[in-house]
């Protein structure tokens, strides 16, 4: 076997149909949209409309509840704040949400930066963040280190 002599597999690929292409392809004229009506025309999107009836996204049954002012926090785990203290680009003395944020090791705070437990902790941390799971609280003060918790009471006013 060449190089020139590869292929793909009998029917592995198919052509891309070019519609409205002149009579001789099939699906000229009218590109295969049939003659006049609402779905033949640009711009219309008919997607969950059943003829009159009654659609199926509200024949079913809707459970629960979307809070519309939830708080939505940036997730961080100790294991990936521990790596980034090796590597020289936190300082284990002072980590704040505004240096976790210029490190690199998230991309925006959104309404706050929550610390979980996954990882190893060994140095000895003093971090200052919006919210954290017990479980990181406990590694992190077990490795000899602090974790203070801001604006806890707004949580609590939920």
């Amino acid at each position: 076997m060449k190089l020139h002599e590869l292929r793909d597999n009998a029917g592995a690929t198919k052509a891309r149909k070019r519609v409205g292409r002149g009579p001789g392809s099939g699906t000229g004229k009218m590109g295969g949209r049939g003659i006049k009506g609402q779905k033949s025309r640009s711009g219309v999107a008919i997607k969950g409309y059943e003829g009159g009836q009654m659609p199926l996204y509200q024949r079913l049954p809707k459970r629960g509840f979307n809070k519309p002012n939830r708080k939505e926090f940036a997730v961080v785990n100790l294991g990936l704040i521990e790596k980034f203290i090796e590597a020289g680009k936190l300082d284990a003395a002072n980590v704040t949400e505004d240096t976790l944020v210029s490190s690199g090791l998230i991309r925006r705070k959104l309404d706050g930066i929550r610390v979980l437990a996954k990882g190893e902790v060994t140095s000895k941390l003093s971090i200052t963040v919006t919210g954290a799971s017990k479980s990181a609280i406990e590694a992190v003060e077990k490795a000899g280190g602090s974790l203070t918790v801001t604006a806890k009471a707004d949580a609590a006013a939920e």
